[in-house]
């Protein structure tokens, strides 16, 4: 079955759903898997460069760009979906949507889903939001709103050493690949009208939550919070190019530039919540304690001499790592626990981070599912005890989280997942753009230097901003400088 389907009116066990074309699995007899047609091309250019005009080029509505350190991948189209809701999953397979109430651990709904697709060799690629993190321990849950989203693509580009390996599940989608990876342009974000935020957006507010949480904090309610404020962009921006120009800008752990859903983000992850491989070896970074990163060599040096000084700071990443500690020991084998890496400092962009890093093995049997709700949401992004994080997140936060502070992964058929923190993002849906930022607050803490941190943060991506232009009248995208989608 080479064309793509409408979906309307198909049922299994659930709602009749009507949902945008998604491609349908040949049909082959059960227990038979469909496998992805593979092209070669060999590239001179930059990984970023290509992956944006991909990104730009129209071929796909939904997308996800992912760089980690064996390169870059760009997934494109939907050959199976998982989304989870706070009230039921919703799945797509073969053409056919499924929406169920769910039981129990949701992520064993997900890992099911996948592991009995009709797909050999697949990879599945979405976010999970961070209000996932309280349904998962059973405390107050979310209302509404996605929790995790998921896609295995029609159509996968990976980017490493000068070539591009392209699969696909059709030929004619493979070809469209292979020429848009041959001909794709990166996006004008040079030549882009850049976009100005207002970095004191809720500042007021800000400092005043920050001394009440200090005030939570001294009176035994926790140890630890991350509490965030959020930055409107004033108008629309052009998301491929403005990751571009913040990639080049940025020296991230991870880095991502996706479309799903009706959600627009890109960012440029400090540190990964967890990493597992095939061999069940699982790693996760935690960073915590904060300094500005200006470009001036002798003025870092004493900044980074002053952070790895800082009782504030030196506390805040200690009691992180332990948790990071305590939370893989579920998971994995205990003696195989340790922490290989302690108190370096990362640049990442705009900022320098204490970064640590934390090991173990999980025993046989054991999946990367297991690993991921052992740790997510990142210490670092939440606090300590995370419950009463939680509770703090909710009561001084007015806007739920979504994507901010949950994670983005790759997840793959052979045991790997690589999900990494949502942080240094910007974030588009229903019309509105927006950024966030936040600071781990001790009782230590200042609320005029936490704001000032999050202000640092916050220019890790408001200075990359790039305006999006009007189409012009024949739709092709050409305004935005990108390509024309192959034909």
């Amino acid at each position: 079955m080479s064309a793509a389907l409408s979906i309307r009116g198909k049922r299994r066990r659930g709602h009749v759903l009507a949902v945008p074309p998604v491609f349908a699995l040949p049909t082959q007899g059960i227990g038979v898997k469909v496998h992805y047609r593979t092209a070669t091309v060999e590239t001179r250019r930059e990984p970023l460069d290509i992956a944006t005009g991909l990104a730009s080029s129209g071929i796909w509505d939904t997308f996800v760009v992912y760089e980690d350190p064996d390169g870059w991948s760009i997934a494109g189209g939907i050959a199976a979906e998982v989304l989870l809701t706070p009230r039921c999953i919703r799945t797509t397979r073969d053409g056919v949507v499924t929406e169920d109430r769910w039981n129990g651990n949701p992520l064993d709904r997900i890992q099911e889903f996948l592991a009995g697709l009709p797909i050999a060799d697949w990879s599945a690629y979405g976010w999970c939001a961070f209000e996932l993190a309280p349904l998962l321990a059973g405390t107050a849950a979310p209302r509404d709103g996605v929790l995790a989203h998921l896609v295995v693509p029609e159509t996968e580009v990976r980017l490493s050493g000068g070539r591009a390996v392209i699969r696909s599940l059709r030929g004619a989608a493979l070809a469209t690949a292979e020429e848009a990876v041959t001909h794709a342009e990166a996006p004008a974000g040079g030549t882009g009208r850049p976009v100005r935020v207002d970095l004191e957006a809720d500042a007021g507010d800000y400092l005043r939550h920050v001394a009440s949480l200090v005030r939570d904090i001294r009176a035994g309610l926790l140890q630890k919070a991350v509490i965030s404020r959020v930055v409107p962009v004033p108008e629309e921006i052009d998301f491929p190019a403005s990751f571009a120009a913040g990639r080049r800008a940025n020296s991230p752990t991870r880095s991502f530039l996706l479309s799903m859903g009706g959600l627009r983000a890109f960012g440029f992850s400090p540190e990964t919540v967890v990493e597992v491989d095939p061999e069940r070896r699982v790693a996760s970074q935690p960073l915590a304690g904060t300094r500005a990163l200006t470009g001036d060599s002798e003025l870092d040096r004493k900044l980074r001499e002053d952070l790895l000084a800082d009782p504030k700071e030196l506390h805040e990443h200690a009691i992180s790592v332990k948790v990071a500690v305590d939370e893989l020991a579920g998971p994995c084998e205990p003696e195989t626990v340790a922490v290989t890496e302690f108190m370096t400092v990362k640049e990442r962009g705009t900022v320098q981070h204490l970064a640590s890093k934390v090991v173990g093995r999980m025993p046989e049997g054991a999946g990367p599912w297991q690993a991921f709700a052992a740790v997510f949401p990142a210490v670092t992004a939440s606090g300590v005890p995370k419950p009463a994080a939680y509770e703090a997140i909710s009561r001084y936060e007015s806007q739920a989280r979504g994507p901010y502070a949950g994670a983005v992964m790759k997840v793959t058929q052979d045991g790997t997942m690589d999900a990494a923190l949502v942080l240094r993002s910007a974030y588009a849906r229903d019309g509105r753009t927006w950024l966030r930022a936040g600071a781990g607050v001790v009782e230590q803490s200042r609320a005029e230097r936490e704001l000032e941190e999050t202000r640092e943060k916050l220019m890790s991506v408001s200075r990359s901003l790039v305006a999006r232009t009007a189409e012009p009248a024949d739709g092709t995208g050409a305004a935005e400088g990108r390509p024309r989608p192959p034909r």
